[in-house]
């Protein structure tokens, strides 16, 4: 097969960055032509990968950048004509035949007082979000949750929406087995979004268990620390700020995630990969994989001291997470199934009407092979 990925960084930097560049490393190891349309390659690419960087702009205001890009992007397409190639967008575009979707659904502005609506930013983000979803051929979730936003927001392209293909986990060292002691532990929480992956709560249920764990260690990974000190003014010890930096999930006793909106998560896979048990809100894509060996799923509706005990459990357990496993090469996989469902002709400009998929049968069922 053909195949054309496009996406702003190309590179393993960032959640959905690291989707496309795995996604794209398999794709290529399993034979396929790959081309990258991006603005800036962060990392060397594999051997007979070609990779077009089109140019940065500036990434603020951040619906500006999108629509900047869209637009270089489909002005390199009209240039390069590419006849039978797959073009798959993890971006706002209005040129592809597949987008997968990573984020939560902008239409979720609706859900706000209609003054929020009142901006050039909210038309551009929406308009934007639309023609993405209205000129593919099929919509890729990253998860259940994910689906069922799309679903719920766009109800005229659910026809469209294939069953979720959740990123893969690369092996991390995993944590040792080992008692916690009863004063103290190690807990985690990894999100530079720290606001919408709820470091706030987060803090006030550390502190209500440090009221029986006074040695309790609280490790922030992610935020900037000055951004978040403010959070911690009445502590005088126990916690780490350390900024950006990839997460050692085996030092953690157990990674508290209580995330406001979060299609997927991938720090809750990669700490379950590690053997780490994970209490999660249910806002979080991921949450179907926690099992009760593997930790434990709260509403942000639940007390803080619902929270406090659930970890609390978590570190007197005794018995190993079992190690959370899915492969790059099923992610790839699945997506060579959906691609021989796929047509590879007449591509949407960016100016054309909506591509509507209405020629192409149910959507494909997604499996991987072993």
């Amino acid at each position: 097969m053909k195949l054309i990925y496009v996406v702003r960084r190309f590179g393993p930097v960032g959640g959905m960055e690291r989707y496309v560049w795995e996604t794209a490393c398999e794709m290529r190891l399993l034979g396929h032509e790959v081309k990258v349309l991006c603005e800036t390659c962060l990392a060397e690419p594999p051997h007979g990968m070609a990779v077009h960087t089109l140019g940065t702009s500036p990434a603020r205001p951040r619906w500006k950048a999108l629509w900047r890009f869209a637009n270089k992007v489909a002005q390199w397409l009209e240039a390069h004509p590419h006849p039978g190639w797959l073009i798959h967008s993890h971006e706002r575009l209005g040129c592809h035949h597949i987008t997968t979707y990573h984020g939560q659904p902008f239409a979720t502005v609706f859900e706000k007082h209609w003054s929020r609506w009142l901006s050039l930013r909210v038309a551009m983000q929406l308009y934007m979000e639309w023609r993405e979803l209205a000129r593919a051929q099929w919509i890729v979730p990253v998860s259940q949750l994910n689906r069922q936003q799309l679903a719920h927001y766009y109800p005229k392209f659910a026809h469209k929406l294939t069953q979720p293909i959740e990123p893969g986990v690369t092996s991390n060292a995993h944590r040792m087995p080992h008692s916690v002691p009863g004063d103290g532990g190690v807990i985690g929480f990894v999100g530079k979004e720290w606001q919408r992956k709820g470091l706030e709560f987060a803090v006030a249920v550390v502190e209500r268990l440090r009221r029986w764990r006074p040695h309790l260690i609280f490790m922030v990974l992610g935020p900037v620390a000055a951004e978040v000190q403010p959070l911690f003014t009445h502590w005088q010890e126990g916690y780490e700020l350390m900024g950006w930096a990839l997460p050692d999930y085996a030092r953690f006793d157990v990674l508290l995630h209580p995330a406001k909106a979060e299609p997927y998560g991938m720090v809750i896979a990669e700490a379950m990969a590690a053997q780490v048990p994970v209490v999660v809100s249910n806002h979080c894509g991921a949450a179907a994989h926690v099992k009760p060996d593997a930790g434990a799923v709260l509403a942000l509706t639940d007390p803080v001291d619902a929270w406090a005990e659930a970890i609390e459990q978590q570190l007197d357990r005794h018995t190993l997470v079992p190690s959370f496993v899915r492969t790059w090469r099923q992610v790839a996989q699945a997506y060579e199934t959906l691609y021989q469902a796929t047509s590879g002709e007449n591509v949407p400009s960016q100016s054309s009407g909506p591509c509507d998929r209405t020629d192409h049968g149910p959507a494909p069922v997604l499996h991987s092979r072993p």
